[in-house]
């Protein structure tokens, strides 16, 4: 993806929230807290530093990668109908492979993004926020950029609460001081639970080998197979640790680079139920 991505109000919006999370909160939380000279607040300092380092490399990523382009060589696999049922015919599973926009055919797990404007691998979403989709090459970057920047905002929460609890209201507190301490807590807890949410969907998508999209087609998917007496389950989950794997990779230490990505293929086939059948 070219620079031109970062010419987008949301991005800017990023940065400017990133950078003022972590000036409030370490020259005037923890310097009010604890002091930056105390080692308390060098630890804290040091923790949350690297925190919103990790997170604004993860966005970057995010922003920059190229989520995924459909190999221009592609062709499906007409006789393979792992991803339909049994009894659709298979020129009708062809059908379902070509995309009417792009004008070419698309692996399984692919879809359009109108955004965007072509088909994107394992597309997930597109996210207003990186001003990119979501898919198969920056999804795991997208995942980090969740997690770190949650677990800053909770950290930052506690320095929030920390600090106002400590601080002797009756001698040193003015009306000012205190609505702006009220504001940051108010703004850290509202980034933890929004941040908070929106990790714990994407870990419960992590662990089910799902995207957003496959989330809510597999709903349908399920109503249709109970309306048939049939029971539904999501063709890509084998299990919780492999569907971890797949997506974050298989060394545990590197779950959490955002650049670690040798693990992923080519982003045109996955293994299914019925291979580990």
């Amino acid at each position: 993806m070219k620079l031109k991505n970062f010419l987008s109000i949301p991005i800017f919006s990023v940065f400017f929230v990133m950078g003022f999370v972590y000036y409030v909160t370490v020259f005037i939380l923890i310097e009010d807290w604890v002091g930056l000279q105390t080692s308390a607040g060098s630890l804290n300092s040091m923790i949350f530093t690297t925190l919103a380092c990790l997170c604004v490399l993860s966005f970057l990523v995010g922003v920059l990668t190229d989520p995924g382009r459909v190999p221009s060589s592609y062709i499906p696999d007409v006789e393979d109908t792992s991803f339909a049922s049994d009894q659709e015919p298979k020129k009708n599973v062809l059908q379902s492979k070509y995309c009417d926009k792009c004008a070419a055919y698309k692996p399984p797990r692919t879809h359009h993004c109108r955004v965007c404007k072509r088909c994107i691998l394992r597309m997930d979403h597109h996210c207003l926020w990186i001003n990119n989709c979501v898919g198969y090459w920056n999804y795991k970057a997208f995942f980090n950029l969740i997690l770190y920047a949650t677990i800053g905002s909770i950290h930052s929460s506690v320095i929030v609460i920390s600090c106002f609890r400590q601080k002797d209201w009756n001698y040193s507190g003015t009306t000012p001081l205190k609505i702006f301490y009220l504001a940051c807590g108010l703004m850290m807890l509202a980034l933890s639970v929004t941040l908070g949410t929106l990790l714990g969907w994407h870990i419960y998508l992590i662990t089910h080998n799902m995207t957003t999209i496959e989330y809510y087609e597999g709903i349908r998917a399920a109503w249709l197979a109970k309306k048939s007496g049939l029971s539904y389950r999501h063709p890509f989950d084998i299990s919780v640790y492999k569907n971890i794997t797949l997506v974050l990779g298989p060394n545990t230490l590197r779950w959490f680079c955002p650049t670690s990505t040798s693990h992923l293929k080519d982003g045109v086939s996955f293994p299914t139920l019925r291979d580990s059948s």
